[in-house]
């Protein structure tokens, strides 16, 4: 399934938290899911999210796995000649929400198989550090052929980027341009 959802309530709600046994816990997996959603249907949610009344805290787990979400911007365009925004693609490797006792919502993405793992730096005791003098400042053979294999690729990464700095520097004047044509005194 690509949605489940689960509310639990009573005694047994306690594993999950203090809260949860009278309030309940509610738990929800989106996975492999595909939606577009439009700006304007985001923006009229403020009035079901703003009560006079404190709504009582529910303690909740939101997971979301490879999901992709496509927001569409379809409010009428400020200028006549604007070609309209870009849609935008958000796409969700896994993240999961956790709303806790006290109302707080923490994100927090799991680590798959293709990040990075950010390991910290562990002390090296002062006896075991080698001294200045006997580090080699030269490389191996080894790391310079790897060196000079990566030379192409980033000749290669390097014009992409040439390529999308001159584009960016066209669509900035163009938009200049646009500017000024409604208002001829704009200064950047």
């Amino acid at each position: 399934p690509e949605v489940c959802l689960r509310l639990e309530s009573g005694p047994c709600a306690a594993a999950h938290s203090p809260l949860a046994e009278r309030n309940g816990f509610l738990r929800m997996l989106l996975q492999s899911r595909s939606m577009e959603l439009c700006t304007s249907c985001l923006t009229s949610l403020g009035p079901f999210l703003e009560d006079e009344i404190i709504p009582e805290v529910i303690p909740m787990e939101i997971e979301v796995v490879d999901a992709r979400i496509m927001l569409k911007d379809d409010s009428p365009p400020v200028y006549p000649t604007s070609p309209g925004p870009v849609p935008i693609t958000l796409a969700v490797d896994h993240v999961v929400v956790r709303r806790r006792d006290d109302g707080v919502f923490y994100l927090t993405a799991s680590p798959g198989k293709d990040s990075a793992k950010q390991e910290k730096p562990v002390p090296v005791p002062e006896e075991q550090k080698a001294p200045a003098a006997s580090v080699s400042p030269a490389p191996a053979a080894g790391a310079r052929g790897l060196q000079l294999k990566q030379v192409p690729e980033l000749q290669r990464e390097l014009q992409t980027m040439k390529l999308a700095l001159a584009e960016a520097n066209m669509d900035k004047a163009r938009l200049l341009q646009e500017i000024r044509k409604y208002n001829p005194l704009f200064q950047l």
